[in-house]
């Protein structure tokens, strides 16, 4: 099984969810969207005056942030909130494509307004960020397709569960669900197999060497999308007894924040929000309150 997974020739408008391939369809979805007037308010007149800004993005991450089939044209959830949000502060959105680990000395350096990168806010990054929620990422689980051993989310005692080395899943997530929902409870752990990529963590579940994949739930969806009827990803999401919160991030203390807050919860509270989230299959990820951290 051959996936192009990331960490963690369509027209310019209409409705991005419509039939046809999603890595081609450079749809707008921010088309006819209008300006949101409260978040206008509180927009600094120097963006007011510039009537454009910037976003930071890695975009090799599918299907959050990456490029078109195109090769130039963002397409993904993070493109879809960065378009959504300058509509309604009523400003042009010039995207720049920069390596992960550059944008926040970038946006500390004034080099890029905000970014929309699928970035959660922990304690460090909000020392120097605004941090404003917009997703809940959340962990599933792959099985082989039609669930044929009855597997859920509560029931991997004895299991072997594939996660990646390295990560959260590894790490903290898989060994807390297997505590309280097998060991706390007498049932045997759940057996984590720790492989080094997801590609490879599927392609076991493929020939069955593994009972289950533990993995970002974004990745999943967009695995099960490139490769249909191959497995099965549990709903709902793991509980992990912990969120997985990704956020907008812009400069700490920067005067754009409030209008930028208030944007977001005009996006969160749009039908557009749903419909990118319908078009990534993430619908599981919505969130209502743009929180800033």
């Amino acid at each position: 099984m051959l996936l192009v997974l990331g960490a963690c020739g369509a027209g310019s408008s209409g409705d991005p969810a419509r039939e046809g391939s999603k890595t081609s369809n450079t749809a707008d979805i921010s088309e006819g969207v209008q300006p949101d007037g409260a978040a206008v308010k509180l927009l600094p007149q120097s963006y007011k005056d510039r009537g454009e800004m910037t976003v930071a993005m890695d975009l090799h991450y599918p299907p959050t942030t990456f490029l078109a089939d195109d090769n130039s044209t963002p397409i993904g959830l993070n493109p879809d909130m960065a378009r959504l949000i300058a509509k309604k502060l009523g400003l042009k959105l010039r995207f720049e494509n920069t390596a992960f680990d550059t944008i926040i000395p970038g946006l500390d350096g004034g080099r890029y307004d905000f970014t929309a990168t699928t970035m959660a806010p922990s304690p460090e990054r909000l020392k120097v960020l605004d941090m404003i929620d917009y997703f809940n990422g959340g962990i599933s689980v792959a099985v082989s397709a039609g669930n044929p051993l009855k597997i859920s989310n509560d029931e991997m005692c004895g299991r072997s569960i594939a996660v990646t080395k390295g990560s959260n899943a590894q790490l903290k997530h898989l060994p807390n669900v297997s505590e309280w929902t097998c060991v706390s409870k007498g049932k045997p752990a759940i057996n984590g197999v720790t492989l080094p990529n997801i590609q490879e963590a599927l392609t076991q579940l493929s020939s069955k060497r593994v009972d289950g994949v533990f993995y970002d739930t974004v990745s999943l969806v967009w695995a099960d999308q490139q490769q249909p009827n191959t497995f099965t990803i549990l709903t709902p999401q793991v509980d992990t007894r912990s969120d997985h919160i990704v956020a907008i991030g812009l400069k700490k203390g920067s005067p754009l924040t409030p209008a930028l807050q208030k944007a977001v919860q005009s996006v969160l509270d749009s039908p557009e929000y749903r419909k990118s989230l319908a078009n990534w299959g993430l619908e599981a990820g919505a969130i209502t309150e743009a929180k800033l951290n």
